[in-house]
């Protein structure tokens, strides 16, 4: 049995830029002017909860859930009023047929990203992406991004001789690789795809560049 899972910002939808700024947005709204470290490969985690967790402790702040909550809730309303005024999340290109390609075919699919799970459900169901009965895996689950790859192949159940995990970052690969699953890069920065081709879907999760 395949299974594919896939991260979701900058993988599937074109918002890594957009999340960072509104994270950042976030952030400095409930903790107000503080440092941020240069790039989110800096950080230990590249999760919502692990970046967070060490945003705090390099500003002398408290590691606390209540601070955690407000921030989310504080992202959620910001990404709320994005869509609200630009209108649904920009997919990559084909990423949403391919997505239910797979799902025709019988594949076994989650998605596993280090956003927040709230988040996640809100940019996936704003560009029209299957959620219902698709397992979903965040940092809700865990700050660590090779623990939610885990959690987001347990909740799909079953034994899997074929697991490919799709990512457009370095932590993506770096995760992969520890858990000895194929990786497909997405995205420019990685040289990895540009484009998902649905009919490759059943053919074994081929994409084009």
């Amino acid at each position: 049995m395949k299974a594919v899972i896939f991260d979701i910002d900058g993988t599937l939808l074109h918002t890594s830029d957009i999340d960072g700024e509104l994270y950042d947005a976030a952030v400095r709204a409930v903790l107000g002017p503080v440092q941020m470290r240069r790039s989110w490969g800096d950080y230990t985690h590249v999760t919502d909860v692990g970046i967070l967790k060490e945003v705090l402790i390099d500003n002398g702040f408290r590691v606390s859930n209540s601070t955690i909550v407000d921030i989310r809730s504080a992202f959620l309303e910001l990404l709320s009023a994005h869509i609200d005024r630009h209108g649904p999340i920009a997919e990559v290109r084909g990423a949403r047929q391919f997505v239910q390609a797979l799902q025709r075919c019988g594949t076994g699919i989650a998605y596993a990203t280090g956003g927040w799970r709230a988040s996640a459900r809100m940019k996936l169901e704003s560009a029209g992406f299957p959620v219902s009965g698709i397992p979903l895996a965040t940092s809700d689950d865990s700050e660590v991004r090779v623990e939610i790859m885990r959690i987001a192949l347990r909740r799909l159940g079953g034994n899997f001789s074929d697991i490919t995990y799709y990512g457009d970052g370095d932590w993506d690969r770096a995760a992969t690789r520890q858990l000895g699953w194929k990786f497909e890069a997405v995205g420019k920065t990685l040289g990895g795809i540009t484009e998902y081709i649905a009919e490759a879907a059943p053919m074994g999760a081929e994409a084009k560049s």
